[in-house]
């Protein structure tokens, strides 16, 4: 028996009846290996993967912030990917398929935060979804177009991420869950370092789940913890998700569309990727070599878009619409 087998064994044995112990597979099925189980896999091809390295330089709600300390989409991911681990350990469900679907979520995501996924969803047809689109990068765009290969629990759980989906598996449903603590709570400390929020702002309601970011993140983990233990449903309790919902509502009022110090930046880069993807559409063979064979332009258009971090994109802009200073010969 070699270690990948022993750990499979380990968790038949020691699991929750309803963590996910095998996987279904994959649309490519690949040998399997002597060390690490698929799931495990499948956390080392995300974390290798060109996507995930993208993430440090994409923003996470505040555009290019004065400051080192200000989360960035990959700080985000790996705050999700520790909280997601702890409630699974705690509640025995397999912590290498939740930990490969928080680390996968977001690779989808779009440079300049919600002011780019907002722009790019008023420029496609369809729409844009982040989580739908960090299936596709898993799938279609990385290894120039083979995608990952990834088993099917993992794209279920970073495509159903979102509050208005329902996961397959328990696994994907901590992520889900655990997505929003991270968020809501790092958002906030991010709005005070800002200036955007102080303590007086936020709502007695918030204040219900601790004083500070690390209080309340405490106090949702063990929540959903408490309310999960010994049965088939992971969920908070229903005051708490009632606190939850109106703390969303609050972030997105307060924080995330009424950046009024940051507005007329918003409207930049709003304006700045509007340009950029109608010089594309407009110019398709200046596109990237690997871009140009897709027979849906418009998708293309926004692979590449959505794939560009926040200096990237600036770059592009000032390459396609800034002068360039004369030079005599």
């Amino acid at each position: 028996m070699n270690i990948r087998e022993q750990r499979e064994q380990h968790e038949r044995e020691t699991l929750s009846p309803i963590a996910t112990k095998v996987s279904k597979g994959r649309k490519t099925p690949t040998k399997k290996c002597t060390l690490r189980t698929e799931f495990q896999k499948d956390r080392d091809r995300i974390t290798h993967s060109k996507a995930f390295r993208r993430l440090m330089h994409k923003t996470q709600v505040f555009i290019s912030p004065e400051g080192d300390h200000y989360r960035t989409r990959l700080t985000h991911t790996l705050e999700v990917a520790q909280i997601s681990r702890t409630i699974a350990r705690a509640l025995r469900l397999n912590e290498d398929l939740t930990e490969a679907i928080a680390l996968g979520h977001d690779l989808g995501h779009t440079p300049f935060g919600h002011t780019g996924e907002d722009a790019l969803d008023q420029l496609l047809p369809d729409g844009f979804r982040h989580n739908e689109q960090s299936v596709r990068v898993v799938e279609v765009l990385e290894k120039e177009g083979r995608g990952l290969n990834l088993t099917f629990e993992v794209i279920d759980g970073i495509l159903n991420h979102r509050t208005v989906c329902k996961p397959a598996t328990p696994e994907g449903s901590v992520v889900q869950i655990s997505d929003k603590i991270a968020y809501m709570n790092h958002d906030v400390d991010d709005a005070m370092r800002a200036k955007i929020l102080s303590s007086n702002d936020l709502p007695p309601f918030v204040k219900k789940l601790g004083s500070n970011p690390s209080e309340r993140i405490d106090f949702l983990v063990k929540n959903l913890i408490k309310n999960s233990l010994n049965t088939p449903e992971i969920t908070l309790s229903s005051d708490v998700t009632e606190i939850m919902h109106e703390f969303r509502i609050f972030l997105r009022e307060s924080v995330y569309s009424n950046q009024l110090v940051h507005q007329k930046e918003r409207l930049k880069i709003s304006k700045m990727l509007q340009l950029i993807f109608h010089h594309y559409v407009a110019y398709p063979e200046k596109l990237p070599e690997e871009y140009r064979t897709a027979e849906n332009k418009t998708q293309t258009i926004a692979d590449y878009l959505a794939g560009m971090t926040d200096r990237f994109a600036m770059k592009q802009f000032n390459d396609i619409f800034m002068p360039s200073a004369w030079e005599a010969q």
